[in-house]
């Protein structure tokens, strides 16, 4: 290679990262288990005791109906006042339930505001049910909030920093009901691939049977293989499950090319190929720039001062060179093609749609 491709290739942020001879991943972080998941809560409260940051009243009309409701249920009448409160927030709390999560076990839950408050800073949740799709409260959620951001303002100025207006409570939810699931009663258990591929879900099922036995694993479709559980495991399908999840398997990724243009950022799969192209980059530069000048009016006279404007326009054009990049047989060989162009990853991006709008780029181009 030429030395200035050589320093350009060195330069240039497209990077092939040498992949291991045989990739082996386990079972338990290809796959999913069927009925092994998350519910989402949610559920709608207050924040009590801000720093006269909270929602103005006259603004949330929500935050005093809920503050009068409350206040009635503890046995407080406020029917007929009027409350001008700024240290109450009305906010939607939202936690994810584990799976296999017991009554009394505790969760996290996150606290956003709802309205016009401008910090959570030093709030207290006050007692929120979380409910669950169906409508059942399935959590009780309460707390001190913890808040990662903070805003100082001033009579001039003002400083943010992250979100004050989103909090956590870790542990600040106890589990009140449990999702009816029982997993030891499954004759046939799931799993579902996290990235779908016909030949993924073929070995998965060539070494389950090999380890369990002919026919114990069945493949349905290019996401779910079906496992039948042995006798030797019935009634205790979690034992079963986790002696698979170290299974190795060798996983089969589709060829894609993934590219984010607000970045820049150009992520090549292992098994894009390309076929032989000719490809000249060369970028053009308009600048414009006005500087504008002070016209003087003569000695003693009436005249005044003005700006005339002045343009200066200059356009360069950079010189690009036709490169060959020749039928890439494997993913260093085609980062090597794409380097020896010399160009920025911006410019890359613009150079691997156009090779695939010729039909020589043999993957997936996924644009961000």
């Amino acid at each position: 290679m030429h030395p200035i491709l050589r320093a350009a290739a060195a330069a240039l942020a497209l990077i092939a990262i040498p992949a291991q001879a045989v990739a082996q991943t386990r079972l338990k972080d290809l796959v999913e288990v069927e009925g092994v998941r998350e519910n989402q809560l949610v559920g709608y409260g207050l924040v009590v005791g801000l720093n006269g940051t909270g929602d103005g009243l006259r603004n949330s009309p929500y935050t005093e109906q809920s503050l009068k409701g409350m206040l009635e249920r503890l046995g407080v009448s406020v029917r007929d006042a009027n409350l001008r409160a700024r240290n109450v927030a009305a906010v939607m709390v939202t936690a994810n339930l584990p799976p296999f999560a017991r009554q009394g076990s505790r969760i996290d839950v996150t606290v956003s505001s709802l309205g016009d408050a401008t910090s959570l800073q030093g709030g207290t949740l006050v007692v929120t049910p979380l409910l669950g799709a169906d409508g059942q409260a399935y959590a009780v959620a309460q707390g001190s909030l913890v808040v990662g951001g903070f805003t100082a303002q001033g009579q001039g100025a003002q400083v943010t920093q992250n979100t004050p207006t989103q909090a956590r409570i870790p542990g600040g939810a106890i589990v009140e009901r449990e999702v009816g699931f029982e997993f030891s009663s499954l004759s046939t258990i799931r799993l579902f691939l996290r990235n779908p591929d016909f030949t993924t879900a073929r070995r998965i099922e060539t070494a389950l049977n090999r380890r369990l036995g002919k026919g114990s694993a069945r493949m349905l479709d290019a996401s779910t293989v079906e496992l039948r559980v042995p006798k030797r495991y019935a009634g205790n399908q979690a034992a079963l499950v986790a002696d698979l999840e170290s299974t190795e398997i060798q996983p089969d990724t589709p060829a894609r090319v993934v590219v984010d243009e607000r970045s820049g950022t150009v992520v090549i799969g292992e098994n894009v190929r390309i076929g032989k192209v000719a490809v000249s980059q060369g970028g053009l530069t308009v600048r414009v720039e006005e500087n504008p000048i002070a016209s003087q009016p003569n000695p003693f006279s009436d005249g005044e001062t003005v700006a005339l404007p002045r343009t200066d326009a200059t356009v360069r054009q950079e010189e690009g060179a036709l490169a060959v990049i020749g039928e890439a047989t494997s993913l260093q060989e085609l980062v090597n093609g794409l380097n020896a162009l010399g160009v920025k990853p911006r410019d890359v991006i613009s150079i691997l749609q156009a090779i695939k709008a010729a039909g020589a780029l043999h993957a997936d181009l996924e644009v961000l």
